[in-house]
């Protein structure tokens, strides 16, 4: 059983970096992932991140949002998609986050890694 990375696109980048220099900012991080599912054993995982400032979000964030489109075996579970899927797209999110603060002259923001086994799945169904 296998979920397969076919490829990815950012839809959403945000970054507001106002804070003057020698400015100590407390960083919070919000992370959702969600999967749709098609016909014919494909899916989409929508990858939302804000990292921002607790004391003034208005001058430190970064949103992102990554659609990673991916094939999956006939017969998974929809909770080992889930979890294959985000394995398979977190690194480039990691890296997406990385590179666009690395390169505005900033220190990189590096998002911690994220055990998404140990977290609890959420599914819900819409009933015809």
């Amino acid at each position: 059983m296998r979920v397969t990375l076919k490829g990815y696109k950012v839809s959403e980048i945000r970054f507001v970096s106002k804070l003057e220099s020698g400015t100590r900012v407390e960083l919070g991080n919000r992370y959702s992932y969600n999967v749709s599912y098609a016909a014919n054993n494909v899916c989409r995982g929508t990858f939302n991140i804000t990292v921002e400032d607790k004391e003034n979000p208005d001058k430190f964030g970064f949103t992102l949002v990554l659609d990673g489109f991916f094939e999956f075996s006939a017969g998974m579970e929809k909770e080992k998609v889930h979890v294959q899927s985000f394995k398979e797209l977190f690194p480039y999110a990691r890296a997406i986050v990385t590179t666009v603060t690395a390169n505005s002259g900033i220190a990189p923001l590096i998002l911690p890694p994220i055990d998404i086994e140990s977290q609890d799945i959420y599914r819900f169904e819409k009933n015809n």
